[in-house]
């Protein structure tokens, strides 16, 4: 199975954050709007610029510079001290909110990570699973990001350093050759620095010299990194997006559809689909839900919600739909055209601090059922095996993409 693979890298991340802190606390300018750094103690020459702001860069003020070098440049510049507390603070809201798409996400540093939506678009393309985290890191978490799409690593890195800020961009196999060979070799991830005037010296300057290069003669010259560059020039990264299973706060899914859908029994099969996703990854963390909210935009692109509290704590598919087709019954219009439909669950608790009540309704039947699917998809894949309505929206959506 091709890979499918996100790389997101918040935009001038300390500096965002501040701004978005101080903002909340009372303080009336925007800092990302003036001419601003995050930096050390003013008072120590060797205090140095840790990000700044468009307005700032603007001035020349270069990030690893001395703060008395910045204000030289620009005298009125504002200056804010570097507060950990708050980048972590924000790092985590990201990743929270990252957890709704995909269990798999590696934190690279604590403004970036790896995301492996392999197992988790539920037909949907990559690139609409990019514009959705996009806009709800903008209009839920309040700063933007950087987005690279493609189907390993290394390209969705690459990707994502493109053009700033606030944009999405793919590398695909396909688009290697146009985007990434005509950078600068200097450009390459992992390539260090001492190794640019080295290659520079060979009268290898961009990517796609580096890449038509003989392998043999870079490893001969560099050993196994000669052969990791070559490798990275050509795109090639087989390595795997290292998680840690975390217990997450909420779960949810949600799928852009191929056309516009009017009938609310389409809409119900769908959701059942969904809702088969999420119960099966809140049985993977041996937790319950206790909230369930269904989602919709329309095709004019007006959000609505509705969500709803589960009689009884639980991960079993057909109550956690029950719950949804409800939801979306009460929510739903006539008529109203829906593009996007999507199913959350929140109030996780851990499954061994539940004691059913004596008066709980407990169908063991589908929890058979529910186990004997989980076991098959764990032992080969996710959608190893579909319930009648998942092959029925499948069908639906594959009819309409041709």
């Amino acid at each position: 199975m091709e890979r499918q693979i996100l790389h997101i890298d918040v935009n001038n991340a300390f500096l965002s954050w501040t701004a978005i802190d101080m903002l909340k606390k009372g303080y009336e300018i925007d800092i990302r709007t003036i001419p601003a750094i995050i930096g050390g103690d003013e008072t120590k020459r060797s205090g140095i610029v840790l990000a700044k702001s468009t307005k700032a860069k603007e001035f020349d003020i270069c990030t690893g510079e001395t703060i008395y070098q910045a204000r030289i440049k620009c005298p009125n510049v504002k200056i804010f001290p570097s507060k950990y507390s708050i980048y972590k603070e924000y790092s985590n809201k990201l990743y929270e909110l990252l957890l709704n798409y995909t269990d798999e996400i590696e934190r690279y540093s604590i403004d970036e990570c790896f995301l492996d939506m392999t197992k988790f678009l539920l037909n949907t393309t990559l690139m609409e699973k990019a514009k959705e985290i996009s806009k709800r890191v903008k209009e839920e978490l309040g700063f933007t990001v950087n987005i690279g799409v493609a189907h390993n690593k290394l390209l969705a890195k690459m990707a994502s350093d493109f053009t700033k800020p606030d944009r999405i961009h793919t590398l695909f196999e396909n688009e290697i050759k146009d985007k990434m060979w005509p950078l600068p070799v200097s450009e390459l991830f992992m390539l260090g620095r001492k190794t640019v005037p080295k290659l520079n010296n060979m009268k290898i300057r961009t990517i796609g010299e580096l890449a038509r290069t003989d392998k043999n003669i870079l490893i001969s010259k560099f050993g196994k990194h000669g052969a990791q560059m070559w490798e990275y020039s050509n795109g090639i990264d087989n390595s795997e997006v290292k998680y840690k299973k975390e217990k997450p706060k909420g779960i949810g899914n949600s799928t852009t559809l191929p056309v516009d859908v009017r009938n609310i029994e389409k809409l119900e099969e769908i959701l059942l689909a969904i809702s088969e996703q999420v119960a099966y990854r809140l049985r993977k963390y041996n937790m319950l839900a206790n909230v369930v909210n269904v989602q919709l935009r329309s095709s004019d692109f007006k959000d609505f919600s509705h969500q709803g509290k589960l009689e009884n704590s639980t991960s079993n598919t057909k109550e956690i739909y029950n719950k949804a087709k409800k939801l979306l019954n009460e929510m739903y219009k006539i008529g109203m055209p829906i593009r996007l439909i999507g199913l959350r669950v929140d109030n996780l608790i851990e499954k061994n601090e539940v004691q059913l009540s004596l008066f709980a309704s407990k169908d063991d039947k589908q929890e058979k059922l529910d186990s004997a699917l989980d076991k098959i998809n764990q032992k080969y894949g996710y959608g190893s095996i579909k319930r009648a309505a998942k092959m029925n929206v499948e069908n639906f959506i594959k009819l309409k993409e041709t």
